[in-house]
């Protein structure tokens, strides 16, 4: 777990533009740590670093001998009482609560006073403050007696409460820090994982022999596990004379991690009988026919930590079909040629991870490998709610939407079994679409798996009938299963993509994104216009309603917005309670037609009702050469002037002939 899920962190930090140029200007190569900062979603989350920070600042500077007798707490951002360290009354704790209050109203420090035991004391709550927006984000509480107050002990508490803040965010840029280098050791260590098992598969498919896929199994997973004691107990038709080789016991404890695993063909885990301090893993070595044997693993409970069963089961799964695979070279020099294919299958898939490329190839490959008159290959779409042909050298198939459940295909995808088909004539009862328009005899068809779930299926069809054999059944399904496993590399990167270029909260797209697809255009495009969007009075309404309620209204702003505007319009979160509208090939007069519908459905669809002023900005190809940020300056500038206006409002850039206002 990170420091900063320990503390509850999300880590939604800012670096403003002016942070941004400032970097890199800057010789210090560590500037840019300094400007890091929290948000206001980030204050329901910071209270373990506060609390931390709060010890850490008392150890260390404020127990001065000026101010050995005061008492000091900690308070959250919304003024409640989080810590102290002298025992308090719960008197003091609400009067300190109170004058926060009154400081979340003023800002500003503020004091009260009270006597106790014939003492008169003062009481002052004393902000702390964001680096970037001035947001208050805790508040430290400070008992006195009135004769210190008096003689410049506010002036004091100010300083020390200042190095507060300071302590605060030099223990959060560790944490941040710490975080960053926890995530490149990370992604660090999966790729070498991936790499590493991309490196065994290719190892393993490369031989043609059964005890040589065998012992290349047993040599990676002790390499990647040297401390653990491995056996691999194999079904009794085949013999080895590896010692790590063993054949199947005739009987086996019921309770056996060994005999669960190959029962189950899952992995299996369990104490060890024979120490305590052991721990026993049956991997089961399994193909798409059965499971023809199961690793056994012996290993300290502490090492165990550090495995990833993940990895390990696609270690053996991959031995596994590399075992059966093994097996059919045995029985056919034709399979040699087979296997060569689905390397090359293998590695065309991994030169890309676009998913059209990726059924492209493997289209195209299967068709080659099988040589079949047709190959069809059907994905689930969610959203047309059917499985779609994503690449048929049927032409008319493709982009047909199939239901679930109907055809050959559909019903491949629904049961998650594999199919081959001899005759397609002598069953009636079966209809298939592809056979039918093909005049195709012979099918093999396997589901299509990614990650565990069917996404879809493959289909490969013949005009001669009992063309397949059951080999070419059985190689289908080991092919699939690489081409599952392209394709969720390929989901995962999209997904990956997609949440990079999106905001969480709106669904928008990221500021980033928007500037990269602003340059883009005005390369291709003639004009284009720029549309700056802010919520009128947001802060109060987050102070009047909540921190969730404003997430509820900046996501209903954001809703009014997507669906306002044109399909290659590009909507973004420019930051805050800010979104920015890139209208291509669109003037200032058509673009503040868009902005006035936008403020009139904001002003009567949002509950609470809130209202929006725009800031609207135009390049085109016949003015000198306009930049991203100039375009953003210019349309910040007209916003400001609306806000300054009165609010609830739309102004164009000076710089353009016109304006439009509303009435």
């Amino acid at each position: 777990m990170s420091k900063q899920q320990a503390y509850g962190h999300k880590g939604s930090h800012v670096l403003t533009q002016d942070t941004m140029q400032s970097n890199d200007d800057s010789e210090d190569p560590t500037a840019w740590l300094r400007e890091t900062d929290i948000v206001s979603y980030d204050f329901p989350y910071t209270d373990g670093l506060i609390v931390d920070s709060f010890h850490e600042w008392y150890k260390g500077e404020a127990s001065l001998p000026f101010t050995e007798s005061w008492n000091w707490c900690v308070l959250n951002y919304e003024g409640k009482w989080m810590n102290h360290i002298n025992q308090v009354n719960e008197r003091w704790s609400s009067c300190w609560e109170e004058a926060a209050g009154l400081s979340l109203l003023s800002r500003k420090t503020n004091s009260s006073h009270m006597t106790e035991n014939g003492t008169s004391l003062t009481f002052l709550t004393l902000p702390v403050y964001t680096r970037s927006k001035g947001d208050i984000f805790a508040f430290l509480g400070c008992a006195m007696s009135t004769e210190q107050y008096e003689k410049g002990g506010r002036e004091i508490a100010e300083v020390l409460a200042r190095h507060f803040r300071t302590c605060f965010y030099r223990r959060f840029e560790h944490i941040f820090v710490s975080d960053l280098a926890d995530v490149h050791l990370n992604a660090e260590k999966e790729s070498n994982r991936h790499s590493l098992l991309f490196q065994i598969v290719q190892r393993m498919h490369d031989n043609i022999d059964v005890d040589a896929v065998l012992i290349e199994v047993i040599e990676s997973i002790s390499a990647m596990y040297p401390g653990a004691r491995l056996v691999l107990f194999i079904s009794q038709d085949h013999r080895s004379a590896h010692p790590q080789v063993k054949p199947l016991p005739l009987r086996w404890e019921s309770n056996d991690a060994s005999a669960r695993a190959f029962k189950d063909g899952k992995v299996a885990i369990q104490a060890s009988n024979e120490d305590s301090k052991l721990i026993e893993i049956g991997l089961p070595l399994s193909g798409k026919q059965g499971v023809y044997g199961v690793f056994h693993m012996v290993m300290y409970k502490q090492s165990f930590l550090d495995v990833d069963l993940r990895f390990l089961s696609m270690v053996a799964d991959t031995a596994g079909t590399a075992f059966e695979n093994a097996k059919l070279y045995e029985r056919s020099n034709q399979l040699i040629r087979e296997l060569r294919m689905s390397n090359e299958l293998t590695q065309r898939l991994n030169q890309s991870l676009r998913l059209s490329d990726i059924f492209q190839f493997a289209f195209e490959e299967l068709l080659e490998m099988f040589e079949a008159d047709y190959c069809c290959i059907l994905h689930l779409n969610e959203e047309k709610g059917g499985l779609e042909t994503v690449a048929c050298n049927h032409h008319a198939l493709m982009n047909e939407i199939i239901e679930i459940g109907q055809g050959l295909g559909g019903k491949v995808y629904a049961s998650g079994e594999s199919v081959i088909l001899s005759d397609y004539m002598e069953h009636p009862e079966t209809a298939s679409r592809l056979m039918d328009a093909t005049d195709s005899q012979s099918l093999i068809a396997t589901p299509l798996s990614v990650g565990g779930e069917v996404r879809g299926a493959i289909m490969l069809s013949h005009r001669e009938p009992h063309y397949f054999s059951y080999d070419n059944y059985r190689l289908l399904q080991a092919m699939a299963g690489h081409i599952g496993l392209a394709v969720g590399n390929a989901r995962l990167h999209a997904e990956v993509r997609r949440l990079a270029n999106r905001d969480s909260l709106t669904g928008l797209y990221a500021r980033h994104y928007l500037d990269e697809e602003i340059g883009i255009r005005q390369g291709t495009d003639f004009c284009g216009s720029l549309i700056v969007v802010d919520i009128d009075q947001f802060k109060m309404v987050n102070d009047t309603y909540g921190h969730q309620k404003g997430d509820k209204i900046l996501r209903q702003v954001s809703d009014i917005v997507k669906t306002s505007i044109r399909k290659g319009d590009i909507a973004a979160r420019w930051g805050g309670e800010e979104l920015a509208l890139y209208l291509p090939q669109l003037g200032v007069h058509q673009t503040a037609i868009v902005a006035e519908r936008i403020r009139l459905r904001v002003q009567g669809e949002t509950e609470p009702h809130v209202t929006v002023s725009c800031g609207i900005a135009e390049w085109s190809w016949i003015d000198d050469r306009v930049s991203v940020e100039s375009l953003f300056y210019r349309a910040d500038m007209a916003l400001y002037e609306a806000k300054n206006n009165g609010r609830n409002r739309i102004v164009i850039d000076r710089n353009m002939e016109s304006r439009v206002e509303n009435p």
